[in-house]
């Protein structure tokens, strides 16, 4: 508090770092790269935690024209990726002094009723999984500053586009699956229509064609346990030879495939090895546990919020994928003889 007794002012604030008020205004609004120093940032900011100071938000706001309010579309809350990808995106909000809103589209039910009368008058912009696109559109979402995630660069509708480095994943699942001795593959893939998904299959695809002797199958499912089951059972049953590698788009389509594997009496790894795609708390909950690609939601939302706060103050947002890597448990070995 202040000496008097009364909620302490930006005024106050300066006068404790030693520093003008515009200073103050510049650290606390995240406006200081470059016009102050790290040093008198810091001090900014450990004077107003001493002084308890918080900043009047809905003055601010006003003068701005801002509700510092973020919309992230996600297709659904039950899904642990996405719930990583919010608390990654609402932690850099946070320390900006914006807010996240989650609005869910799940699959097979269509996009949630709008929960804004206007988007654009309720949100300073909006961060969306390509999974979820078509909720754009009843949101008004794409009117707005928009920041795509899991989307083609190169047709995105976003002002900015931040992605996982899904190509590499997918080389390194194959490249491991390779160097085990396999030859003989099945893709279960999610029969979702999206440029992630679309991504791994081409990759894959790429990949194994590039070494003479492979086999490619593909399988489609929802990613849910039970149709990835039914539709690993059936391709896993299909005439010709058998394959000994499957590579799931999906941790959830990799255990029904261990599912599928059972039901047909083999074993993993010992007859199949399995791989999936997300690293989620199911992978080590399977057993064997599963060699999957560990990719990391909270630091794919947190480049969400980063690219969308760039965009929103007129900069250009950090280029590059973020980096992911291949987790090799226990559900791959080498494949077993004829």
């Amino acid at each position: 508090m202040a000496r008097n007794g009364t909620r302490p002012t930006s005024r106050d604030v300066a006068q404790a770092a030693g520093v003008s008020q515009a200073a103050v205004s510049l650290v606390l609004g995240d406006k200081w790269r470059g016009r102050v120093s790290e040093a008198t940032a810091e001090r900014v900011r450990e004077a107003a935690r001493e002084l308890g100071y918080r900043p009047n938000l809905a003055a601010r706001n006003l003068r701005l024209g801002r509700t510092r309010t973020v919309l992230l579309v996600v297709p659904a809350l039950t899904n642990e990726f996405f719930a990583g990808v919010y608390t990654g995106a609402a932690r850099v909000a946070a320390d900006h002094g914006f807010g996240v809103v989650l609005y869910p589209s799940p699959q097979g039910i269509g996009p949630a009723k709008d929960p804004f009368a206007s988007a654009q008058a309720a949100l300073d912009g909006v961060i969306a999984s390509s999974m979820a696109a078509d909720a754009l559109s009843a949101i008004r979402g794409d009117q707005l500053p928009l920041v795509m995630l899991d989307s083609d660069p190169e047709g995105s509708l976003g002002a900015a586009t931040v992605n996982l480095d899904i190509t590499d994943g997918v080389r390194q699942i194959a490249d491991h699956l390779l160097n085990l001795g396999h030859r003989h593959f099945l893709h279960l893939a999610a029969d979702v229509p999206s440029w992630t998904f679309d991504v791994r299959a081409r990759e894959l695809a790429t990949r194994l064609a590039a070494l003479p002797g492979t086999t490619l199958r593909t399988a489609r499912a929802p990613i849910t346990i039970d149709d990835a089951r039914t539709a690993a059972e059936a391709a896993l049953s299909a005439p010709g030879p058998r394959p000994t590698a499957l590579v799931c788009d999906d941790d959830k389509l990799a255990a029904g495939a261990y599912k599928a594997a059972r039901r047909l009496g083999l074993r993993v790894p010992d007859d199949l090895s399995v791989t999936g795609l997300d690293d989620l708390a199911l992978a080590t909950a399977l057993d064997p546990e599963l060699t999957t690609v560990h990719l990391d939601a909270e630091l794919f939302g947190e480049h969400g919020m980063r690219a969308l706060l760039a965009v929103l103050d007129g900069h250009e947002p950090d280029a590059g994928d973020i980096p992911v890597h291949l987790v090799v448990r226990g559900s791959t070995a080498p494949p077993s003889g004829p």
